[in-house]
């Protein structure tokens, strides 16, 4: 009989039934088997994320840990448990009180295995089907969290904004205001986000998560100017059992936004004398540095930053912040854009590139690497001119003078690459080869070549960073050659500031290769005070053969050195904001080059530069006397403000059909003459980039095809918004194809 009903008993106990019994045997093993379990495998994956986090303390830190499927590889076996183990309530709890719960799971699970498509459908069942309104508050945080992690901002708003209604409990309130938070910093509103975390902080117990958040706090209050309110957080830290990591940068941002030389009741001497920061050197440096750059006295604060640079140990990721530094200090305040190239160049090439910043300094880069471009091009070739322009005897003197200095030039850096492996290996560079016969095998592991030693390697390139910068390889038998041309375009020209490869300026030297000793043989040169051979003098006669000495080079040499001084005024207008530099060098484009066909343009952007400095000229009255027709002409003279009446939109309309019959009958070049006459009548008239479409087309069958590429994109400049941009793009991409391609 007890048989009978325990049998009967255990019948009822279906996933699907409603009974009592049922729906409290399913409780029971979804909550103490799968749910527990699932619910354990969760808070072990989240515990290894936090504690494997990298924290990168030259940026705000995330008030979250982000989501990243590669850095979270540790905790991926927990996830996946916990996936398993929750899906196991879904299949067989059905009734069960703990099914939302465990939902929840999943979709966190998935959320920090960056599945975010499957976190976010998940979250959303939860909050549709679910029965329990904590549960389903808490599916919604999740969902707005996995939201912001997609950069999904809009969605993640409409969230927030619907919870922020709803009666939450403690512990729902307190993640959504952390997240929340994290929402605004994310999209830049640091102060609506240092807000919110301001009222979390009495719902967050105390203890190292709470040193953090009050760190991030600080850090955002810093940006934004309230160094009183950052100090308060800062001092906060300290309170809430911090890691030794966070006490040390809570004392050196206090240090930082107080500008003042001691932290916590600490010196900067006192922190570099405390072997617990023997690590750490290179961030005391870096803040000294900031703290010198903010007086004024940036000769201190570049002594500062190369400190930091050397003395960084086994953790580079200081250095590419130490460059960009650097990079500012001589771009913004010193107008040195040829260290600033170099020091954003070596920045750019050490900084991750998910770091918001990337790319902007990515963008400056690219322009100041056209600036030494175009720099470099006009003292070369105004140096192979004059040199073109001397006697024979007088040429060899010269060429001759620029190896020997090329060749004492690589000696020493030779010398110096031979220092540096010896820094690296602790042994004389040529150590740890192994003699004829032998292989790496027959030798200790301390005398083994150092390449093959991962610790000797890193120090040995870290050590080759500060001495050298970040170079490309490159394969170039005439580099010699090259160099030596150089020396002579850049002789007399002083060195400003230093660069990152201590004071030995990247641009121009050698590559060392594996054997220093090996650089001018690799070359082709015989070592400094030996007699001068065969090759020596084909080594000459390469140089010579770059010299303009024929009408056709020399035309060739001033078409390079014209086009260079163009691009490099229209880089200190346009993406340097300097107008007294631009008009500086346009007005040395125009005395050298007077026939220049940039002449419009130059003239308008004179007008326009002097203009922005307040100055009056009569760069506007030259174009519109010289150039009426112009693009720039009718840009310059579109300040008149005369209001365009209904009588001048008619004659407008009459005038293009006019015009346009012109181009149907053939009559090509009296229709390009009216049309470019229209064009500065009719400014500002809603047909205006008609008229400029027509020229367009006229121009292409009058002058050919250069003047129509350019007219097409003076056309896009011009006319952004008009509704023929589209048109005249595929215009424009058709005019790009080779020719053998056009119809």
């Amino acid at each position: 009989m007890a048989f009978t009903v325990l049998v009967v008993g255990f019948s009822g106990c279906s996933q699907q039934s409603n009974r009592p019994m049922s729906k409290a045997y399913h409780n029971l093993t979804a909550h103490y088997n799968a749910y527990f379990i699932a619910q354990d495998q969760l808070r072990q994956a989240e515990t290894v994320l936090y504690k494997e986090r990298k924290e990168n303390y030259n940026q705000i830190l995330p008030i979250l840990v982000p989501v990243d499927s590669i850095a979270n590889a540790s905790a991926k076996p927990f996830l996946d448990e916990a996936i398993k183990k929750a899906s196991l309530v879904a299949e067989r709890h059905q009734n069960s009180k703990w099914l939302d719960d465990a939902y929840i799971v999943i979709g966190k699970a998935r959320l920090l295995k960056e599945d975010l498509p499957n976190a976010i459908e998940v979250f959303k069942y939860v909050n549709t089907k679910g029965t329990d309104e904590d549960d389903k508050h808490m599916a919604l945080v999740g969902l707005m969290r996995a939201y912001v992690e997609n950069e999904d901002y809009t969605n993640a708003l409409n969230v927030a904004e619907y919870l922020r209604v709803q009666p939450l409990n403690r512990d729902n309130t307190r993640e959504f205001y952390l997240t929340k938070a994290y929402l605004h910093q994310q999209k830049g509103e640091l102060a609506v986000a240092a807000g919110i975390l301001d009222a979390t902080f009495p719902a967050i117990k105390k203890g190292e998560p709470n040193a953090r958040l009050h760190l991030i706090a600080g850090q955002m209050y810093d940006q934004l100017g309230q160094t009183a309110k950052a100090a308060d957080h800062y001092a906060a830290v300290l309170r809430n059992r911090p890691l030794y990591e966070q006490e040390f940068f809570a004392n050196i941002y206090l240090i930082q936004s107080s500008g003042d030389r001691r932290g916590s009741g600490q010196s900067f001497e006192q922190m570099l004398s405390d072997r617990k920061n023997t690590d750490l050197k290179d961030k005391i440096y870096y803040t000294m540095g900031q703290i010198e750059s903010r007086r004024g006295k940036y000769d201190r604060a570049i002594d500062f930053y190369r400190q930091s640079v050397a003395a960084t140990t086994t953790n580079t990721d200081q250095i590419p912040y130490t460059y960009l530094e650097m990079g500012r200090l001589y771009f913004e305040k010193r107008n040195d854009l040829v260290n600033a190239q170099m020091y954003y160049d070596s920045a750019l090439s050490l900084l991750p590139q998910q770091s918001k910043d990337y790319a902007s300094i990515a963008t400056r880069k690219k322009s100041l690497d056209e600036f030494v471009e175009y720099r470099n091009t006009i003292r070369t070739e105004d140096s192979l001119q004059r040199l073109a322009k001397l006697s024979p005897d007088a040429l060899n003197a010269a060429l001759q003078k620029a190896m020997k200095e090329q060749d004492k030039r690589e000696a020493e850096q030779a010398e110096l690459a031979r220092k540096i492996v010896e820094k690296a290996t602790g042994q004389p560079a040529t150590a740890g080869v192994s003699m004829p016969g032998a292989t790496n095998s027959d030798l200790a592991p301390a005398d083994r070549w150092y390449l093959y030693n991962p610790v000797r390697l890193t120090q040995g390139r870290q050590d080759f960073l500060i001495a050298w910068g970040n170079r490309p390889l490159e394969d170039d038998w005439r580099r010699s050659t090259k160099e030596a041309l150089r020396a002579v375009a850049s002789e007399n020209t002083p060195t400003n500031g230093a660069s990152p490869a201590n004071n030995v300026n990247p641009v121009g030297a050698s590559q060392p290769g594996g054997r220093p000793d090996a650089t001018n043989a690799v070359a082709g040169n015989p070592a400094p005070g030996t007699p001068r051979t065969d090759a020596a003098t084909t080594r000459l006669d390469a140089m010579k053969a770059r010299l303009p000495l024929t009408p056709v080079s020399l035309s060739q040499s001033n078409a390079k050195v014209e086009n260079a001084l163009y691009r490099l005024g229209k880089l200190y207008k346009f993406q340097f904001n300097q107008p007294t530099e631009a008009i500086s060098t346009f007005e040395q484009l125009l005395t050298r080059y007077p026939n220049t066909l940039q002449k419009p343009e130059v003239y308008y952007l004179l007008h326009v530069s002097n203009d922005q400095l307040g100055r009056t000229s009569s760069w506007k009255d030259k174009l519109l006397a010289e150039y009426p027709n112009t693009t720039y002409a009718r840009q310059a003279g579109q300040a008149s403000g005369q209001a365009v009446t209904s009588g001048t939109e008619a004659l407008a309309q009459k005038t293009y059909a006019d015009i346009y019959y012109l181009y149907q009958s053939g009559n090509l070049t009296e229709g390009l003459a009216q049309v470019e006459n229209a064009l500065g009548k009719f400014t500002g008239t809603q047909i205006e980039d008609k008229f400029a479409l027509l020229r367009i087309m006229l121009v292409g069958k009058v002058q050919g095809v250069d003047p129509y590429r350019q007219a097409l994109s003076e056309f896009i400049r011009d006319y952004p918004v008009s509704l023929l941009v589209p048109h005249v793009k595929e215009l424009q991409a058709a005019a790009e194809q080779p020719t053998a391609k056009r119809k």
